[in-house]
């Protein structure tokens, strides 16, 4: 097996004309696999999707067939740009980042219902069906059940490492680092805090209840922390990058940020410290660069009270909403306590969020591996254009609710 999924190095030069879409392409799709069974259970209402002010409406039948006709209709109305729906279509971009950065126009309508057609969307042009329960298990080459809260280490056999990860799509490491080395990364950060500010450009900032403002994301952390520096130089991260055995090359978040320093203060009322249900792709480009490596190290031990992080094992199989979390999804939530000095590693499609602290805070390094590329220019461009659309407005899903259970 390999995590490697991606189907797409780069995008097609031609923009979508929205009418050949519309009116042949998408058409054309459907009726070669328009994932039947799915969109019966999805059973979505019908769409009207305004491009620069042409309308067309999908709709859904009972026998899960999608027509596709031209106009609108009364109900939701998603409104688009042609350049939005080109990048929609090529898996540049998905609802969820238009919802994080404000620009999703979206009337009569929920974005739960819209991430449904997204999903429909994704699964006809992908060839792909979306997940919507049933039949995922969770076994080893031999056949036998693996336990999901299993806590490995580095001295288990990589093979059988790289056979949870797969399956699972995240992994408990304990005992990486030891309690001094995480001793002196905490005191470096204490160190560094006064040389980030807000505004600068490489720091993300939260606020409290209280109204103080806290520094709780400091990157390029190595070049602050003579601790780091000397941790990511050693063998141990290059055995976890190594795992899947795809490849992997360290520098997942980008060029000149390798690691993160997170700090998750208790009661934050503003900014982003603690994220809901996403995965890593929720904004797009599952196709071009899916599965990185998510690399959390923890500074400070984390539990349901300080900020532990939960994961949806397979979900990283699944082709399913990016972010939210569907009161009807049948695959396990795990949650990953950990001791100072373990460390998770999560798959980028892998469904995951941090539990607000309520008791201390938590404390945590992120890095992270990606797949080698082939076109370095353009994936370096695209990874520009996506953290330009994060970092303009991080991620809040504090609402709308998840959709009740079918």
């Amino acid at each position: 097996m390999s995590v490697d999924v991606r189907t797409r190095t780069t995008r097609p030069e031609a923009p979508v004309d929205p009418e050949a879409f519309f009116e042949r392409d998408l058409p054309a799709a459907l009726e070669r696999d328009g994932h039947g069974a799915a969109v019966r259970s999805l059973a979505p209402p019908p769409l009207t999707i305004e491009v620069d002010g042409e309308a067309w409406t999908l709709t859904a039948a009972e026998d899960g067939r999608i027509a596709v006709s031209r106009g609108g209709q009364d109900g939701a109305r998603l409104r688009l740009t042609a350049s939005a729906l080109d990048g929609l279509v090529h898996d540049e971009i998905t609802p969820m980042a238009w919802f994080s950065n404000g620009t999703l126009d979206l009337t009569n309508g929920r974005l739960e219902r819209v991430l449904d057609w997204w999903m429909i969307l994704r699964g006809t042009l992908d060839a792909r069906a979306p997940y919507v329960g049933g039949g995922m298990t969770f076994e080893s080459a031999s056949g036998a059940p693996l336990d999901l809260g299993r806590t490995f280490t580095l001295d288990d056999d990589p093979a059988t490492m790289r056979e949870f990860l797969e399956q699972c799509g995240f992994l408990h490491i304990a005992g990486v680092y030891t309690e001094d080395e995480m001793a002196a990364v905490s005191a470096d950060m204490d160190r560094a805090t006064p040389r980030y500010s807000e505004g600068d450009g490489r720091s993300w900032w939260a606020k409290t209840a209280d109204g103080t403002s806290r520094l709780v994301r400091m990157q390029s952390f190595d070049t602050e922390s003579p601790a780091v520096a000397q941790l990511v130089g050693d063998d141990r991260l290059r055995t976890i990058g190594g795992l899947p055995g795809d490849g992997h090359e360290w520098g997942a978040v980008k060029s000149d940020n390798w690691i993160e320093a997170l700090v998750k203060p208790i009661g934050v009322v503003e900014g982003i410290s603690d994220v809901p249900w996403h995965k890593d792709c929720a904004f797009g480009r599952h196709s071009y660069q899916c599965c990185g490596l998510t690399v959390g190290i923890s500074v400070t031990g984390a539990d349901a009270t300080c900020g532990q992080l939960r994961v949806v094992a397979g979900s990283h199989r699944a082709l399913m909403w990016p972010a939210l979390l569907r009161r009807d999804l049948d695959l396990p939530v795990v949650d990953l306590p950990t001791g100072t000095g373990d460390v998770t590693v999560h798959l980028s499609c892998t469904l995951h969020m941090a539990q607000p602290p309520v008791e201390r805070e938590r404390r945590v390094l992120y890095t992270g591996f990606t797949l080698p590329v082939t076109d370095r220019a353009t994936e370096m461009r695209a990874r520009a254009e996506l953290r330009a659309i994060r970092e303009a407005a991080p991620v809040t899903v504090s609402q709308p609710s998840a959709a009740p259970a079918r």
